[in-house]
């Protein structure tokens, strides 16, 4: 038996998007741009696939830009607002729990003369909201905060920014990572005053190499490349169309409400008996997004731990993909010890998952505790 239990990582493509892929290798091949009929069923496609995103985040489809996947959307998010509106101020705020094409982006702007603000979390992750609110001042021109942390899944009340700003009369625009929320919980970023919300397809059962960014109407974003004018000169380029199609077929296949259900019942079921290991400690919050699980087991190597699950193939990470081999900052920032961080797992499902493979995680834990302690 194998239990694959990293998808926060990537997730296994469905077969939605799988058939929408091969039908737009096979069939609808053609440049969007082209004038001519396969061009022209190509540029179809293209606005079916738009109109969908666009459904899943209630938004307008004009307000929806195809990227290659999430590091692309947040950088585009970030440098974009950060240089198209440094007229207005020099201050941009994030948190120490962002994913690294944020931090990393963030860094940049300190390198480039921007005053970067990083506010700090509790013990669960959760942003300090107050000690944010009190750093916006009229000066501020972006603020960029995650709807749920990709290592322990703690959701972030990203749709309180939008008061923030208006209360402290700040020009800034606000960008959501929602790579981890999208699909899994109900988004909706017009609603909540966010200006630009990044998503991606391979975290929802779709192909890697596309994603999207929604970019509110109205809002000015510097371009970071140039080229033919596709994606509203945004992110030019001839559009990935197989990789676009397989994106499609993955939102059309969401069921995001009847999903939720049915993770935050298995989540339960998982947490409440990992609770009576000696030795397992939960690190996410009781309210986190149910898809993401991350623990500690008491004087076991993170490491060590992954690779003897491996063996059995059981697979699971040791925090972010995108940070591997280095120590979670994620967990550092929530003032955890340091035999909790270099002990902790993520445990990351799918609507896929099932309880089975999650049993089979819990016996494997069983033994490596067995196991790796007579060592």
């Amino acid at each position: 038996m194998t239990a694959y239990l990293d998808n926060s990582a990537t997730t296994k493509m469905c077969p939605e998007a799988r058939e929408k892929m091969l039908d737009a290798v096979d069939n609808l091949w053609g440049n969007p741009s082209s004038l001519h009929e396969k061009g022209i069923e190509a540029e179809q496609l293209l606005v079916s696939a738009r109109r969908s995103v666009a459904k899943a985040l209630s938004c307008d489809e004009k307000e929806i830009v195809f990227t290659s996947g999430g590091t692309e959307g947040n950088n585009l998010a970030v440098f974009g607002a950060a240089y198209a509106n440094r007229r207005k101020g020099n201050r941009v705020i994030t948190s120490r729990v962002e994913h690294p094409s944020v931090m990393n982006a963030f860094d940049r702007l300190s390198q480039d003369g921007f005053e970067v603000i990083y506010i700090g979390t509790d013990s669960s992750g959760h942003i300090d909201m107050k000690a944010l609110e009190e750093a916006v001042d009229e000066k501020t021109i972006l603020i960029s905060i995650m709807a749920v942390n990709n290592e322990v899944g703690t959701i972030q009340p990203v749709e309180e920014l939008s008061s923030i700003v208006k209360r402290k009369n700040a020009p800034a625009l606000i960008h959501v990572d929602a790579v981890q929320a999208f699909g899994k919980i109900p988004l909706t970023p017009k609603k909540w005053g966010v200006d630009l919300m990044t998503v991606s397809s391979h975290k929802i059962h779709g192909p890697k190499g596309v994603g999207a960014l929604f970019i509110k109407q109205g809002t000015r974003l510097k371009s970071v490349a140039v080229g033919g004018g596709q994606e509203r000169n945004i992110r030019p380029g001839t559009e990935p169309m197989p990789a676009i199609a397989g994106f499609y077929g993955a939102v059309e296949a969401l069921n995001v409400k009847k999903s939720l259900a049915e993770l935050t019942e298995l989540r339960n079921n998982f947490v409440s008996r990992l609770k009576k290991i000696e030795g397992v400690k939960i690190n996410s919050p009781e309210n986190a997004l149910p898809y993401i699980v991350n623990i500690s087991l008491d004087r076991l190597r993170s490491e060590t731990v992954l690779n003897f699950l491996s063996d059995m193939g059981i697979y699971i990470s040791s925090g972010s993909a995108c940070a591997k081999g280095h120590k979670s900052y994620v967990l550092t920032a929530m003032g955890l010890p340091e035999g909790v961080i270099d002990s902790s797992i993520r445990v990351s499902l799918s609507r896929f998952t099932t309880k089975e493979e999650l049993d089979y995680f819990i016996d494997g834990i069983n033994k490596a505790m067995k196991v790796i302690m007579k060592r």
